[in-house]
């Protein structure tokens, strides 16, 4: 389980079919072998710890599956892209986004962006299938970062990012026409499977 409050800014090493090799700031050795990191929102299993790059502490392998590679934006990973990074709760954490699970429900197009305020506007645009588990003022994960929705309009809804979380994430780079992963909020999966069920 994550927030959704990201707390590091990897960077892709390697690509080799469907092993990654990502560089970061965390301090990891062979016991982090089988933890969970969220990668872009994607939540992957250590399989091997490297020696860091410069700039960098650690370097981590995970292996991806067909399906993520499919539902996700991994398969157009290319090396040196930047990467969200979080590392999985502890019972300690402290819980300051939302409950993420680390499992993408698909992607999302970046359909506008623009200045609001200090903050930057994002109309983000999804498939029907998706729209319907979007509500304003609900959660959703977007490339492993929580956030809030503003508004919804058919199968837009828009985000609003604050100058710190541009500065600490990937989305200061982030720009119209790019694709992030998308994790609905989980009480809306749940209750949409309910109501599905009672009709």
């Amino acid at each position: 389980m994550f927030t959704g409050l990201i707390t590091d800014v990897g960077a892709v090493q390697k690509v080799d079919k469907g092993r990654f090799v990502l560089a970061c700031g965390y301090e990891l050795d062979e016991s982090t072998i089988g933890a969970s990191i969220a990668c872009d929102g994607c939540c992957l299993t250590v399989v091997e710890v490297q020696d860091a790059p410069n700039g960098f502490r650690s370097a981590f392998g995970v292996d991806v599956s067909n399906e993520t590679l499919a539902k996700t934006t991994l398969g157009s990973w290319t090396t040196a892209r930047k990467v969200n990074l979080e590392r999985s709760l502890t019972p300690s954490s402290e819980l300051g986004g939302h409950i993420v699970t680390g499992h993408v429900d698909g992607t999302a197009h970046i359909a506008s962006q623009e200045p609001d305020g200090d903050s930057v506007r994002f109309i983000v645009e999804v498939d029907t299938e998706l729209a319907k588990f979007i509500a304003p003022k609900g959660c959703v994960a977007l490339n492993g970062v929580s956030l809030t929705v503003n508004d919804v309009e058919g199968t837009r809804f828009g985000v609003n990012l604050i100058p710190h979380t541009l500065e600490v994430t990937t989305w200061g780079m982030i720009s119209e026409g790019d694709q992030v992963n998308l994790e609905v909020d989980l009480l809306a999966r749940y209750v949409a499977r309910i109501t599905q069920q009672s009709n």
